[in-house]
């Protein structure tokens, strides 16, 4: 499968907390970012983009 997981960056160390794993879609909003699982849950944050890791399949979100 290729799901990601999400995360919110902590500080500038390298600290990541999970908010979300199996995330589908990653939808931006006006404020934040909607994340939707392939399970159907949703949350929004807000916060915006830091970096993909594609190849590890991670979302890093920076909150806003």
């Amino acid at each position: 499968m290729c799901e990601a997981s999400a995360y919110i960056i902590e500080n500038e160390s390298k600290e990541h907390r999970l908010i979300m794993e199996a995330v589908d879609k990653v939808i931006p909003d006006d404020d934040g970012i909607r994340l939707v699982s392939i399970f159907g849950d949703q949350k929004f944050i807000k916060g915006y983009i830091h970096s993909l890791s594609l190849v590890e399949h991670k979302v890093f979100i920076k909150l806003a």
